[in-house]
């Protein structure tokens, strides 16, 4: 539907073929990826890769080093910082674990973790409920609207309704790679367009 490929625009691992990419109001098209990060976008993905060999601490380091503004300078102060975003998320227990050893959704709570290390004033999160049971989507569900409440904006790609209808100030629909809806969450959600386009039409 191209709701990846908009988080990848956004935050610069994929060029556009046409138009502009604006962030507080400054066109950032030329901008590289990393740079972005710096400016403040940050974001998680639906393919999650940890670093392999490195603990969960050090994984979210990295985001801590390589975040807004530049990032921490020394990798102590970075490691309390991912201390932090650990225990935020609910992984405190697990920072000695190897990354690669976590279960799914540890792995979506890493994903959070790393993309909250880089001190985000935007962030993009990409199907990060996908896979989970009920009381795992409540938790993280938790999370973003804890992130919510420390002034940072979010836009989650999400296909579990009960999320959206949680989170949502805006809900934008794509189809297609096409806009077909944007608005309010009961609006959009009510919208016979949205309706067909992701349940099948009727039958007569």
């Amino acid at each position: 539907a191209g709701k990846t490929t908009l988080i990848s625009l956004l935050s610069g691992t994929l060029a556009p073929t046409e138009g502009e990419v604006y962030f507080k109001g400054q066109p950032i098209n030329a901008i590289p990826a990393y740079k972005r990060a710096r400016l403040g976008i940050g974001r998680t993905f639906q393919i999650m890769r940890p670093f392999p060999g490195l603990s969960v601490l050090d994984n979210v380091a990295v985001g801590a080093l390589f975040g807004r503004g530049g990032g921490e300078k020394k990798l102590r102060v970075a490691r309390e910082k991912a201390r932090e975003c650990l225990d935020f998320v609910g992984l405190g227990r697990h920072i000695e674990q190897r990354a690669e050893e976590l279960g799914g959704p540890d792995r979506k709570r890493l994903e959070l973790a790393k993309a909250l290390a880089m001190q985000p004033q935007v962030l993009l999160c990409d199907e990060v409920m996908a896979g989970l049971n009920l009381t795992e989507i409540d938790e993280v569900i938790e999370v973003i609207r804890k992130v919510r409440s420390q002034g940072i904006s979010v836009l989650v790609i999400e296909h579990v309704i009960k999320a959206i209808k949680t989170l949502s100030d805006r809900i934008m629909v794509l189809h297609h790679g096409e806009k077909i809806a944007d608005g309010a969450p009961a609006e959009v959600l009510a919208n016979q367009t949205v309706v067909e386009a992701y349940l099948g039409k009727k039958r007569a």
